[in-house]
């Protein structure tokens, strides 16, 4: 028996990424403001725990909680582990131990990096101080990190002395109100075999989905498994090139590293022989002309690896009863 060779399954670095705003009620406003004046802000809940970080609700009791307190920069090291390699954009550029460090005054534990030596050096119950950044904005990162406390002995192991928390007022002068939190995910993305067979044909500019040898439906793009059925799919249907908008959105917000004029048009477009709508682009028309039904076809990229966008066909309106499933 002659076995087929397998298509190359490509593989690519993939990032996601993209900045979260957020508003900040007054108890997390008065903490992050805090850090940037070097003070450490819990709140007590109503059975008299610290929480630190603070929360604006009891995890208990649902109340709300805004008696915030001041605790102290030292504490300590509740569990850990040694992080040996460093990414992109995480608190040290070189080696060190991720800790959660119970503050002084607190009851529970703050996650933050510690700067150590080597993982020889990192226990359960180091005494360990915050180190603050030279520059504060106001943000977690205030902290730089911390490191281990050598006013409490040579091994760090001393108790920690009774301390005092003192009600604060939360505020400054200066409260942050809001932050930007950057989320970026890196990785390699592997497609596996069925979408690799289709990215392979869009290279010859054609469109190649795959058909349930069960139901008959074809997937574009396919997933390798019929999601209905639950069976392989192994024969492998060219469809389109040309389609139908089944629905559509009107998109009015700048995207980075997008350099389309606004506003443009995003679609589901059930291209002909296919039982599944892909998205794309429209353009070629007026935005406020596309519509429901509307025949379209690929303009295909620079190099012709995949549809840039669809335009029109000229054909007429498909009718509604061709599409009404594929929405």
């Amino acid at each position: 028996m002659t076995i087929a060779p397998q298509p190359e399954v490509p593989r690519a670095p993939l990032v996601v990424e993209f900045p979260f705003t957020r508003s900040l009620g007054p108890v997390q406003s008065a903490f992050l403001t805090g850090l940037r004046h070097r003070t450490v802000l819990g709140v007590r809940t109503t059975s008299g725990s610290v929480l630190v970080p603070p929360v604006e609700y009891d995890p208990v009791t649902a109340d709300e909680i805004r008696d915030l307190v001041e605790v102290g920069s030292t504490g300590t090291v509740t569990t850990w582990a040694w992080n040996p390699e460093p990414r992109r954009g995480q608190p040290l550029g070189t080696p060190f131990a991720w800790v959660l460090v119970k503050l002084d005054g607190a009851d529970t534990a703050l996650l933050h990096a510690l700067d150590a030596p080597g993982p020889d050096t990192v226990h359960t119950g180091l005494r360990v101080r915050v180190r603050w950044a030279e520059e504060r904005a106001g943000a977690i990162t205030d902290i730089a990190c911390f490191e281990p406390d050598g006013d409490n002995g040579d091994n760090g192991d001393s108790s920690p002395a009774e301390t005092q928390v003192s009600p604060h007022t939360g505020q400054f002068g200066d409260n942050v109100t809001g932050i930007v939190a950057p989320a970026r995910l890196d990785y390699t993305y592997s497609p596996g075999g069925a979408q690799s067979r289709y990215i392979n044909a869009l290279a010859d500019n054609r469109t190649v989905g795959e058909r349930c040898p069960s139901c008959r439906k074809v997937y574009v793009p396919p997933r390798g498994a019929c999601p209905t059925c639950g069976v392989a799919t192994t024969d492998q249907v060219e469809v389109g090139p040309a389609g139908t908008v089944t629905t559509y959105c009107i998109v009015n917000v700048k995207a980075r590293n997008l350099d389309i004029e606004l506003p443009y048009v995003y679609a589901h477009i059930a291209l002909d022989g296919a039982d599944l709508a892909l998205h794309g682009r429209i353009a070629g028309i007026p935005y406020d002309e596309v519509r429901m039904g509307l025949r379209v076809e690929p303009v295909w990229s620079e190099g012709g690896r995949y549809p840039d966008h669809y335009r029109p066909t000229g054909e007429p309106d498909a009718d509604y009863d061709t599409y009404k499933e594929l929405i």
